[in-house]
C-alpha cells in the first residue's frame, strides 16, 4: 500500500469523523441558539429536561414530513420535561418560509445563521436528529441507521429518557 494511498485513507477517515460530530453516549456538546420569537435556547440551561434538535429545512420533504411526528409527541410529553429545539438550515432570506411553516408547529425554531452547534459536525443532510437526556448526554443521532423521525420512533426512543 503506498503512502499517498495510506495518507487518503487517513485523512477520508478523519474528515469523515469531523463531519458526523459526537459520538452516543457521551455529553451533547454546547448549543446556543436565538430563537424565531427572540428568546434564548441554550442546552446547558436544559438540565434536567429531555431534547431532540432537528436540523430541518423548508425545502426538504422528507423534514416537513417527519414534524407532525414531532408535534404530536411533543404535545403529548413537554409537560414531562420535555424539548424540541428545530434548527432550521434554510438560507438567510428564506426566513418568512420558515416563519410560516413553524407557524403550525408549538415548539420553538432557530435560523441556523442564529445557533452555534459547531460540536454537532458539519451539517451536510437533513433531516437530522440528535437526541438528548436530562443530565445532557447525547443518547441518539440519526447519521446512520433510521433516519426518519415517527411516534413509533420517538416513543421506543425518546419515552424511556423521560422515565416512563
Amino acid at each position: 500500500m503506498s503512502l499517498m494511498f495510506r495518507v487518503g485513507l487517513l485523512l477520508l477517515f478523519s474528515t469523515a469523523a469531523l463531519a458526523r460530530g459526537p459520538e452516543v453516549g457521551t455529553a451533547a456538546p454546547a448549543l446556543q441558539a436565538t430563537l424565531l420569537d427572540g428568546s434564548q435556547f441554550r442546552n446547558a440551561d436544559q438540565t434536567g429536561q429531555v431534547i431532540i434538535l432537528n436540523f430541518w429545512a423548508t425545502w426538504c420533504a422528507p423534514c416537513r414530513a417527519e414534524m407532525p411526528a414531532l408535534e404530536a409527541y411533543y404535545q403529548k410529553y413537554r409537560a414531562e420535561g420535555f424539548k424540541i429545539l428545530a434548527i432550521s438550515m434554510d438560507e438567510p432570506e428564506d426566513e418568512a418560509k420558515v416563519r410560516q411553516v413553524m407557524a403550525a408547529f408549538s415548539f420553538p425554531a432557530a435560523m441556523a445563521r442564529n445557533a452555534n452547534f459547531k460540536g454537532y459536525g458539519r451539517i451536510w443532510r437533513i433531516p437530522l436528529t440528535f437526541v438528548i437526556d436530562r443530565v445532557v448526554i447525547l443518547r441518539k443521532d440519526v447519521w446512520y441507521g433510521d433516519t426518519g423521525i415517527d411516534l413509533p420512533m420517538l416513543e421506543k426512543t425518546v419515552t424511556p429518557l423521560l422515565g416512563r
